[in-house]
């Protein structure tokens, strides 16, 4: 039979929240409630009649609590299938309780590793019962109606409301794919805590976005993650599979600026176009503007600071997808409000993955998150010139931005703007040409700017062109085996760079 009426429920459950509604429903219809420890307590409590477990086993919770419902007189009642009759003949010989609703709530082992638990206090966390009815009652879809996570009780209990206790197959079986998932990510998250080996790769994320399309629009595109913990869209349109790849871009990038001043980015198909720091945000944000208007059309706009009104003025004249920042000022919100596509996001101070991932033919590609930022004290001052304060800060700015644009690339900055980038090339003397080009179209003066590069040089080549082009001081990780014309190139032309040990490439 495909319809299965709801005479008897097990519930066991850590957090009770949310399941009082469902115990008054079930006990209106008849349903007949086994359970444990503090389940049991919670319902009587509501004045409802229970069934001890340990009434049925004969045995009491041993263990501290271990071992509670690991027993056949538990386990029978929730397999046996009810169209056969050896099975049936088997709960009447050994006098075990037909179940037909299971309803779990797990330990919370995810919420104690990320509270900082003890190993000792993790380990208690692992459930053993609760994921052995779970799947127990999944695989008896058939038959059983099994409730593994508490999201799902409203759900429930309009099922049961409209049906008076009555399942349909469907329901059931779709209820055991979530159950199977419930103990499918609890087991892969207790498998990530403990595995140090590395030699297994799990993913389990429960949260999934489904976006109105992939990069283009024939192709099918959806986000998982809990994306709300690290950004609350307040105003706008639907956050879309490319907008994603460009907030991502941005809140990479303007961690590298968490704790300087006034910053203001403007990114374009992952790249910063635009960057300036400055006295005031609206300052920032005009500089930024200006280094290149003309791709900030349509950009994503990420500032550190809270926008005030007097930003968010000058924004509104801009059509821009989408805007980042840990605050807005009230009337500044309003403004931005202006236009109702606008994306509007509230950044979070919330921790992002410590590796990155990527697909790579038939597999995946992991690696940690290139989390070295070049610092003063990381340079190497390698010619007879040395940079001065101000260049050795515009140096480190450019350093940073260019650790998050495609390679190849060159970053040309100055007094704490960005000028321009090459981006992506296929050869770093053509990523200089397109920095320089696109400077000199915006109409900056590069005379006193500095650059830098994500990679060494393998020729002076590039060092002579930007010391032609005006750039007197530049920045460069190092590690070519000319890296000794490069320097004497600099030397003889009285230039001053610097060497940082550290390579960005970023594909």
């Amino acid at each position: 039979m495909s319809k299965k009426q709801i005479s008897s429920a097990l519930i066991s459950v850590y957090d009770k929240t949310g399941l009082a509604p469902i115990i008054h429903e079930l006990n209106n219809q008849g349903v007949t409630f086994y359970s444990t420890g503090g389940t049991d307590k919670f319902i009587r409590d509501l004045g409802y009649e229970v069934v001890a477990v340990e009434d049925i086993t004969g045995y009491p919770s041993i263990l501290g609590g271990r071992v509670k419902t690991l027993h056949p007189k538990v386990f029978g009642g929730i397999l046996n299938r009810q169209e056969v009759v050896e099975d049936q003949k088997a709960l009447a010989e050994f006098e075990i309780p037909q179940i037909d609703l299971v309803i779990v709530d797990l330990y919370p082992f995810e919420d104690t590793v990320a509270a900082g638990g003890s190993e000792s206090e993790i380990v208690e966390k692992i459930d053993i019962g609760g994921i052995a009815l779970i799947r127990a009652a999944a695989k008896n879809f058939a038959d059983t109606f099994c409730v593994s996570d508490k999201t799902d009780y409203e759900d429930f209990l309009n099922i049961i409301l409209a049906n008076q206790g009555t399942t349909s197959l469907e329901e059931r079986k779709k209820y055991a794919v979530k159950a199977f998932q419930t103990s499918s990510h609890y087991d892969t998250a207790i498998f990530n805590h403990f595995n140090t080996e590395e030699e297994v790769l799990k993913f389990s994320i429960k949260k999934e976005k489904k976006l109105r399309y992939g990069e283009n629009p024939h192709q099918q595109g959806r986000f998982f993650g809990p994306l709300s913990e690290l950004l609350e869209q307040v105003h706008g349109k639907e956050i879309s599979y490319n907008n994603l790849l460009d907030i991502d871009a941005a809140v990479n990038l303007m961690l590298e600026f968490y704790d300087e001043g006034n910053s203001f980015a403007i990114l374009k198909h992952n790249n910063a176009c635009g960057f300036a720091t400055r006295p005031s945000l609206k300052e920032a944000y005009l500089d930024a503007l200006a280094g290149d208007p003309v791709s900030a059309f349509g950009g994503v706009l990420i500032s550190n600071k809270t926008i005030d009104l007097k930003t968010a003025d000058e924004i509104n004249s801009l059509f821009c997808e989408v805007v980042i920042a840990p605050d807005y000022e009230e009337t500044a919100m309003a403004r931005l409000k202006e236009k109702k596509n606008r994306i509007i996001l509230v950044q979070k101070n919330t921790p992002l993955p410590t590796n990155s991932y990527r697909t790579c033919l038939n597999g995946i590609l992991v690696q940690d998150r290139d989390n070295k930022t070049d610092a003063v004290d990381d340079l190497d001052y390698v010619t007879e010139i040395k940079p001065s304060p101000q260049e050795v800060e515009d140096l480190i700015f450019a350093s940073k931005i260019s650790k998050h644009t495609k390679s190849n690339t060159i970053v040309l900055a100055k007094n704490g703007q960005l000028l321009a980038s090459g981006t992506g090339q296929t050869s770093r003397v053509d990523a200089l040409n397109q920095a320089i080009d696109k400077a000199r179209h915006f109409k900056f003066d590069l005379q006193g700017a500095v650059m830098a590069s994500d990679a060494f040089f393998p020729f002076p080549d590039c060092v002579e062109i930007a010391h032609k082009a005006g750039v007197t001081s530049i920045l460069q990780p190092g590690g070519s085996i000319k890296d000794q014309l490069s320097i004497d190139y600099c030397n003889e032309n009285n230039l001053s760079m610097v060497f940082t040990g550290t390579r960005h490439f970023k594909h």
